[in-house]
């Protein structure tokens, strides 16, 4: 595939994800790109969710027919194709100017959900119209203005969007020391602020229309994201105000799989959030069976942080996950050839499950279970 970016032309792009991050690397700035690659803190968390998959060895089955395969899974009436969507990530302009727009439409064009993020650079009735009919989930970041939550809940089911994922593990913003160093922080630029921007509630708490150029109107915004004093009895209010399935993102501890099934939640996503918020924190691989022993099914499980390639996505199954979710590679696509560099990361992933699922030996994402791996001694 030839693709076009501002600062890398006429170069076919790697079917490596460690390659792409480094056009990535030469594409954008040092401070965008550092703000997807970094984590928190000395980035412990970082690495172990990826060093968490080498943990774990696949054991092949041969001689099975696998001349037809089913890489799909469907939850909560939405189809994933490949048992994998795009995670919810913001401020997606600071990669390319299209933003969340171009990641919509590749989406499209390969069929694969995506989750819009509170923080994007374009309003998520926006995003919507470029998936066209492909699923889109919306990702809330619960704010300290109630009202404001609400209201982009409503907009979110007004837009088709058919869940709400609720980020529980941002009480504050993860200590990025990387962001720190390099004084870079897209949500005080006003990146991020496009969901606010065109929310009637907020444009009804100025006297003119608000915009991400006016230093009060992005203070504004930065000072409701957080919600520190959010509890699990707050639930009830999104609740009362959607009919729409409600996923917490952020699960890792077994007693808050249990309260969120005793309070009713639709699905977890097991997530540290990219070793973003707390370094020093377990894996989010590391994290998963023991949630999913709790879960047994009832709601869906699903998976971020940490993965990177085919292999990752049938091992995360195999550990029980129903779902995972892509997140920095998709990105990486993004830095370097918008549109056409997401498509492609997004090709080569569906094309590495079937392959990983396949040589597996097994037919069907639905057939693979714990017997098909083994922990590294």
């Amino acid at each position: 595939m030839i693709c076009m970016t501002s600062s890398i032309s006429h170069v076919e792009l790697p079917h490596s994800i460690s390659l792409l991050e480094q056009m990535a690397s030469k594409s954008i700035e040092k401070g965008p790109f550092t703000y997807v690659h970094s984590g928190a803190g000395n980035e412990s968390t970082l690495r172990a969710n990826e060093a968490a998959f080498e943990d774990w060895y696949i054991v092949p089955q041969y001689l099975n027919d696998v001349s037809f395969r089913d890489t799909s899974a469907t939850l909560l009436g939405t189809t994933f194709p490949s048992s994998f969507a795009l995670a919810p990530i913001g401020v997606q302009s600071i990669f390319h100017p299209e933003g969340e727009l171009a990641s919509a439409r590749a989406a499209a064009a390969c069929g694969v959900p995506f989750i819009a993020s509170t923080l994007s650079s374009y309003p998520l009735e926006d995003i919507a119209a470029n998936l066209g009919n492909t699923p889109r989930w919306y990702q809330l970041y619960w704010s300290n203005d109630e009202e404001m939550a609400i209201s982009m809940v409503r907009r979110a089911e007004k837009a088709g969007y058919s869940a709400i994922v609720i980020t529980i593990d941002t009480s504050l913003l993860g200590n990025r020391e990387r962001d720190l160093n390099n004084r870079y922080s897209p949500l005080k630029l006003g990146k991020g602020a496009a969901n606010y921007l065109h929310d009637p509630v907020f444009q009804g708490r100025f006297a003119s229309p608000p915009s991400a150029d006016d230093p009060e109107v992005i203070k504004n915004i930065v000072d409701i994201i957080f919600n520190p004093s959010l509890t699990w009895e707050n639930l009830k209010t999104i609740k009362e105000h959607t009919k729409l399935p409600i996923l917490l993102k952020g699960i890792l501890h077994e007693e808050d799989a249990r309260k969120a099934l005793h309070h009713g939640v639709d699905g977890i996503i097991v997530s540290n959030h990219g070793g973003r918020q707390l370094d020093g924190c377990i894996s989010s691989l590391e994290a998963l069976p023991s949630i999913a022993e709790i879960v047994q099914g009832k709601i869906p499980v699903l998976l971020d942080s940490g993965i990177r390639r085919g292999s990752d996505v049938v091992k995360a199954k195999a550990l029980g996950a129903d779902v995972v979710l892509l997140g920095r590679p998709f990105i990486y696509g993004l830095a370097v050839a918008g549109e056409q560099g997401v498509e492609h990361v997004l090709r080569n992933m569906i094309n590495d499950i079937d392959v990983t699922l396949a040589l597996s030996g097994f037919a069907s994402m639905k057939e693979v279970n714990s017997s098909l791996i083994r922990r590294k001694k």
